[in-house]
């Protein structure tokens, strides 16, 4: 009798011993002894604010990446005011050195590692995959000297701009209107230009960066569609290798699956399945 599910190992540690948060591992099933497997992380959205590695949206999405086989762990990063920015980027990039740091012990191909968020999650991911080797964005502790690089991410519907993201209309239609995301920075008490720019993925665009999976929906009222769109724009005008994919009929914080409890207008399983075979499975 063959396992088919993944196996779920909650709340592992993977930062100094004095923090909170945790990870969720999700295992593929059936895996021959030896076998490496790429690896995944997951960021959960939330407002950079709240949020949880154990909700719904995560569970769909490790679980799906799970059985397509891919070690996927789900994190937790600092949500506090305290010291917020940038240690929600460090965590993030702590848990891709988590996974090389750990590869016997989890079978992770280390040369193959890619991110996916949401919301929140979603720029957090796009940061992850933008700025390897930022000094100021880098993490001195616990995994000194290991690579925080990975080599594909996929956002759904992520800011991309900190600076420029709009106000929207009730039927998702951005508006003239900028409302600034300040939140990402926590209780910093001075903001500078250069400070949103850095927190800014469209910022660090450059020839060498990771492929990048964007899905958005098109009734989205939380984070403005043009996120995307301009995103899309300025990876094409550098050549970069990418996809904007618009979801008919959704709104924000959906699955793989569904939307407001109800089946999207594409299943996005094969479509975030496939691109991550393309890029972290070698041929």
């Amino acid at each position: 009798m063959f396992r088919q599910e993944a196996a779920i190992q909650r709340d592992v540690a993977f930062l100094t011993p004095d923090r909170k948060e945790k990870l969720d591992l999700y295992l593929p099933p059936n895996r021959a002894p030896g076998t490496r497997s790429p690896g995944v992380v997951i960021i959960h959205g939330g407002g950079w604010t709240g949020g949880s590695k154990s909700a719904n949206r995560e569970l769909n999405i490790g679980t799906t990446l799970a059985k397509a086989g891919y070690v996927c762990i789900s994190i937790d990063y600092r949500l506090d005011k305290e010291n917020r920015w940038p240690t929600n980027v460090w965590d993030c990039k702590n848990a891709v050195r988590y996974l090389r740091a750990n590869a016997d012990k989890l079978g992770i191909d280390v040369n193959h590692i890619g991110v996916i968020g949401g919301s929140a999650g979603g720029h957090l991911a796009l940061m992850l995959g933008v700025t390897d080797g930022l000094r100021e964005l880098e993490p001195l502790a616990p995994y000194p000297g290991i690579s925080s690089r990975v080599q594909a991410v996929i956002d759904l519907y992520g800011i991309s701009d900190i600076r420029s993201r709009k106000q929207i209309s009730p039927d998702g239609t951005p508006l003239e209107k900028r409302v600034p995301s300040d939140a990402v920075f926590g209780d910093k008490a001075t903001l500078s230009d250069a400070d949103r720019a850095l927190a800014s993925p469209i910022t660090h665009l450059k020839r060498g960066i990771p492929p990048i999976l964007i899905l958005h929906g098109d009734k989205d009222t939380t984070v403005d569609i043009d996120q995307s769109r301009d995103l899309d724009k300025r990876l094409t005008e550098l050549k970069l290798e990418h996809q904007l994919i618009i979801v008919p009929g959704a709104g924000h914080t959906f699955d793989l699956q569904t939307w407001n409890k109800k089946p999207l207008a594409m299943d996005l399983r094969p479509i975030v399945t496939s691109f991550f075979d393309k890029h972290l499975k070698p041929r």
